[in-house]
């Protein structure tokens, strides 16, 4: 069973409604709808936004449900001036920004108990999700994605996070979800398709922008699945 997890319900909403013999289970205040979307079995999950919330809902799903993978999709923002409104992310890696524990001498981003700071995904699934949105005719990029729980609106914090780790997209769930599923070593993949550029616009930018770029994701999601 291939989980999917999104922090929006415009995230996962249509993938949802393609769920054909949906069963539903309410756990920890989040509903896992499990069934099969394009013939393929999956439990999709609507987490709520935040790196907590994300691994709570991933580990429930590997407890639980019993998922061989998970796929992280939704909508974040550009920290490349290459990377734009509606281009897609694939993450080769995913780290979390505003892990600190840099006054006990660690790196900025230390994971502590795992001993890394970025966390490769899993080449067989992300290369899949490559491939599908190359055919939904979307601009397609693979980089590094970074989490916080803190929504990227300003130029000094987009600055410092691509700065500091390399990344091209930030968002504030595919961090935990890589941290959870690198643990209990299941394979994982993150998609995003950008919804704003991660400063001072992003206030008007997202409202437009975030619908759009989650059906983007979801098309991506879906064509996926069909292969």
């Amino acid at each position: 069973m291939l989980g999917i997890i999104g922090a929006m319900d415009v995230e996962v909403e249509k993938l949802i409604e393609k769920t054909a013999l949906p069963i539903k289970t309410r756990i920890a205040n989040t509903d896992f709808v499990c069934g099969r979307v394009e013939n393929t079995e999956v439990c999709i999950a609507q987490c709520s936004p935040g790196k907590v919330n994300a691994a709570l809902c991933a580990q429930i799903m590997i407890d639980k449900f019993g998922v061989s993978s998970i796929i992280n999709t939704g909508i974040g923002c550009s920290l490349s001036d290459s990377v734009k409104i509606k281009d897609v992310v694939i993450a080769d890696d995913v780290c979390q920004y505003d892990i600190d524990t840099t006054g006990c001498g660690d790196p900025p981003g230390y994971i502590s108990g795992l001993g890394v700071i970025k966390i490769k995904t899993d080449a067989l699934l992300s290369d899949g999700l490559k491939r599908a949105a190359n055919r939904c005719g979307v601009s397609v990029f693979g980089g590094t994605i970074a989490s916080g729980d803190t929504f990227i609106s300003t130029r000094e914090l987009k600055e410092k996070t691509a700065s500091a780790f390399g990344a091209i997209c930030g968002e504030m769930e595919g961090g935990a979800i890589g941290q959870v599923c690198y643990a209990n070593g299941v394979p994982f993949a993150v998609l995003r398709t950008v919804s704003d550029g991660g400063d001072e616009a992003s206030q008007l930018d997202y409202p437009i922008f975030k619908k759009i770029a989650a059906d983007i994701s979801t098309a991506i999601i879906t064509e996926y699945l069909k292969a």
